[in-house]
């Protein structure tokens, strides 16, 4: 008895662990060239958690590990939305293909906390009508305050009635005030910058104006942790600082970076906690140093920093799965192997390409760009290049028999070796490649002796991308438009931009 005691035990402790979000639903009319994306809205890496398609009849399914409790930007068909997700839960969610996620119902135990959300999103976008903040900017100081007070204690009434209303959990409803004393706070800002700007450079805010900005953040860890626009409120109101320190330090130098920058900035900042600081060079790096066309120099310059100056664990990893998702290997690094297999079943090493170069090409099926330019480019490219170097297409369709249909039509008479990797991009290869929806297609070549020889690429007619094929074959290429399959979407997700400090012509923070 006492062993099925135990039994039970570790079971229930192991599922009140979980940190695993069940994802299923139906999208009416949804297209299953569509995909519907999870992402964390409060982490510094803004990499998608799930990438779950449709089956032909708008039904969905499928999970993600959710790093905590808190608010997910769920995307679909270019359109995205936001809802607040428990780790352990299942979420049931199901709309129109024309408004999904705009528009969405929830059901199952997911509903209370969004059902919330969702009433006190709509009481913002109605109130916001009623208000003048214009008008109000120009006011006095006194005449200001007084009128946010007013904003402030509106909009936490019509919390306090919702939270009757639907009885949400404390996290969400206390996630939700913050969000508001975040925008509040930015709105602060931009009135005490607008009154500089206004021909009054000495202006000052008196400390009233300092107490109830005081007050607004008094649970300051928290908010950071939690809250992008509190992030971008903090980072606004240290950039004029900022591009100061930064005119300075830079002054007669080529080649430093504006993470370095910032990261000095911050060490002389003793009454910022050290989760703040990790969260501010977080967003910092990945909007100015961490990008598709990072030098190596400055990414080993990067990675530098996040060892040696982000304190935070997770952030820590984060940050180098960002860096790496982007960035690639270390040129010179071996190449992972991954479990790959032919149409036939028959498994494929990649190392059976040693003793020649090889491209290594990831693509779905549901990926426009793969069907739209790349596969006419990628037809010359291979036939320029096939007597000296090898291509491995790597499909990463949700179904190996997805990937039959899809490598038999598209890639038909492309000279090269069609793999499906099992999982899609939940296998092994995509997760030691770092390879992610937005990523698709991409391109990596690796050289003679299996070490990687470049960096990711998304552009066949990369100029890069050719020197490399060049210095790895010894061919020589024709010269090839570089605007020819330009891959978008490389950026940081919109939905949780903060903005960063200015060296130059520093713009007031947007509000929500």
């Amino acid at each position: 008895m006492k062993k099925y005691l135990l039994l039970f035990i570790i079971a229930v402790f192991v599922m009140s662990c979980s940190k695993k979000v069940e994802v299923k639903g139906k999208i009416t009319g949804g297209s299953p060239l569509e995909r519907i994306e999870f992402i964390e809205a409060s982490g510094v890496a803004t990499l998608p958690l799930a990438n779950i398609g449709l089956k032909n009849d708008g039904t969905f399914e499928g999970n993600f590990e959710a790093p905590k409790s808190g608010m997910y930007v769920i995307s679909y068909g270019g359109k995205q939305n936001l809802v607040y997700l428990k780790a352990g839960q299942a979420l049931n969610i199901s709309g129109n293909g024309q408004t999904f996620p705009s528009e969405y119902v929830i059901t199952g135990d997911a509903k209370k906390n969004n059902d919330f959300f969702t009433a006190a999103q709509k009481y913002l976008t109605n109130y916001a009508q009623t208000v003048n903040m214009n008008e109000l900017m120009t006011k006095d100081e006194p005449t200001f305050i007084k009128g946010i007070q007013k904003v402030e204690a509106d909009i936490n009434k019509n919390i306090e009635e919702n939270v009757k209303k639907f009885n949400p959990d404390n996290e969400v409803v206390q996630w939700k005030k913050n969000d508001i004393a975040s925008t509040l706070l930015s709105i602060m800002t931009q009135y005490d910058m607008s009154h500089k700007q206004m021909g009054n450079p000495s202006f000052k805010v008196t400390k009233a104006f300092t107490d109830y900005e005081n007050k607004l953040q008094a649970n300051k860890d928290e908010m950071v942790k939690d809250n992008p626009a509190y992030r971008s409120y903090l980072l606004s109101k240290m950039s004029p600082d900022f591009q100061k320190y930064a005119e300075a330090k830079s002054k007669g130098k080529t080649d430093v970076t504006t993470s370095e920058l910032f990261n000095q900035f911050l060490k002389d900042k003793k009454d910022v906690s050290q989760i703040t600081k990790d969260y501010l060079l977080a967003f910092v790096m990945a909007q100015s140093d961490i990008h598709p066309n990072t030098p190596e120099k400055t990414s080993d310059k990067i990675k530098k920093i996040i060892d040696e100056d982000i304190k935070d664990a997770t952030i820590k990893a984060d940050l180098k799965k960002i860096q790496f998702a982007i960035n690639g290997f270390k040129i010179g690094e071996v190449a992972p192997e991954g479990a790959l297999v032919k149409q036939d079943g028959k498994a494929y090493k990649l190392s059976e390409n040693k003793g020649k170069p090889y491209m290594l090409a990831f693509y779905a099926s549901w990926n426009p760009y793969i069907g739209e330019a790349t596969v006419p480019v990628l037809k010359e490219v291979a036939n320029f290049y096939k007597s000296k170097m090898n291509f491995v297409f790597v499909n990463v369709d949700d179904t190996k028999d997805q990937f039959v249909k899809t490598s038999n039509s598209l890639l038909k008479g492309i000279t090269g070796v069609n793999v499906y990797a099992d999982g899609g991009l939940n296998s092994d290869i995509a997760k030691k490649y770092g390879v992610y929806g937005f990523k698709l297609p991409c391109f990596i070549i690796i050289d003679k002796d299996g070490k990687i020889a470049s960096k990711p690429f998304f552009n066949l007619g990369d100029p890069e991308l050719v020197t490399v094929l060049d210095k790895q074959t010894g061919l020589s290429a024709p010269k090839v438009d570089p605007n020819v399959q330009l891959q978008p979407g490389m950026g940081v997700n919109p939905s949780t931009q903060q903005q960063a400090p200015q060296r130059a012509n520093p713009q007031p923070v947007p509000t929500k």
